[in-house]
């Protein structure tokens, strides 16, 4: 815009704002509103994440690159959309990578399976509806899975 042209709108109460093109970098707090996600989570998530990786200048400014915020926007996705842990989006970085972390993001992908199969571990065995000939051992029988799975656990944290 023009000298002549600023001072123009400016007279006229017309503000212009101008929007970034899709390639420059942004600040934190750009990416904090555009994600609507705080300043404090994007940096917790760096430490956790070494996938995320910001360009820092003098003072410790963070300059997001645009492959930044799309992976930051697929975190989001997988943590408060689809309701990952952070361990849990850990391991989908180490199976399936950043580009799927991306592609979640941007709605290309499906999200993984919240259950594992370690998960199915901790999970309680579906309840049985008693029989009108259950004995008084009956209750014990239904804890046999429950001691079976119990004993693998322990099985594990010892070969650990």
């Amino acid at each position: 815009m023009k000298p002549a042209d600023a001072a123009s709108a400016a007279e006229d109460g017309i503000e212009q704002v101008r929007e970034k093109s899709a390639q420059a970098f942004r600040t934190i707090s750009e990416v904090s509103e555009e994600l609507d996600t705080p300043a404090h989570v994007l940096r917790f998530w760096e430490s956790k994440f070494h996938q995320v990786n910001p360009l820092k200048r003098g003072g410790g400014r963070r300059y997001y690159r645009p492959a930044d915020v799309a992976l930051l926007r697929g975190i989001r996705a997988l943590l408060y959309d689809d309701g990952l842990t952070i361990k849990g989006l850990q391991k989908v970085f180490r199976e399936r990578g950043v580009k799927y972390v991306v592609a979640v993001g941007a709605g290309a992908e499906p999200a993984p399976p919240r259950q594992t199969a370690q998960t199915d571990l901790f999970d309680p065995p579906a309840p049985e509806e008693p029989d009108a000939d259950s004995t008084a051992s009956a209750p014990v029988d239904h804890l046999a899975p429950v001691i079976a799975r119990l004993e693998a656990l322990r099985d594990r944290l010892r070969a650990a």
